[in-house]
C-alpha cells in the first residue's frame, strides 16, 4: 500500500509573508528559498516529524484564534533561546523536559506561538 512518508511543507496565512519569512529566517536560521519559500533540506533536516490534531478548545497554541502551530527540531535549544532572547524575541518562560527531548515555545512576529524540540540525541 502506498503511505504517506512525511511532511512536505507547513502552509500559513501571514499579514506580511515576506516580512515573516525574513524573521524565521533572521532568528532559526532557516534558508529562504527563491520565492520567499523556507526550506529545510540535505542530512540535517533528517528526523521525526510529528502530525498531531488537538481538541478545538486546546490552550496549547497560545491565543484562542490561532489553529495552527509549528513545531522546529533545533539542534541546540538552550542556545538558541538564548540568541533569540538577546534579538528581543517573546519567550514563554516555560519549558519541558522529557526522555525524549526539551521544549520550549516563543511567538514569531505576527504573534503566532511556535514550539522549538530539541530531540534527544541518539549515539
Amino acid at each position: 500500500m502506498a503511505k504517506a512518508v512525511g511532511v512536505g511543507g507547513i502552509f500559513l496565512k501571514a499579514r506580511d509573508p515576506e516580512a515573516l519569512s525574513a524573521w524565521y529566517a533572521a532568528h532559526l536560521g532557516i534558508p529562504v528559498q527563491d520565492g520567499g519559500a523556507l526550506v529545510f533540506a540535505g542530512a540535517e533536516s533528517a528526523g521525526m516529524t510529528v502530525f498531531a490534531h488537538f481538541p478545538k478548545s486546546t490552550p496549547y497554541f497560545g491565543r484562542r484564534e490561532q489553529d495552527v502551530m509549528v513545531n522546529f527540531r533545533v539542534d541546540d535549544l538552550d542556545q538558541l533561546l538564548e540568541q533569540l532572547d538577546e534579538a528581543g524575541v517573546e519567550i514563554d518562560p516555560k519549558q519541558e523536559h522529557f526522555d525524549y527531548g526539551k521544549f520550549a515555545w516563543i511567538h514569531d512576529l505576527e504573534g503566532n506561538r511556535v514550539e522549538l524540540w530539541e530531540p534527544v540525541r541518539t549515539a
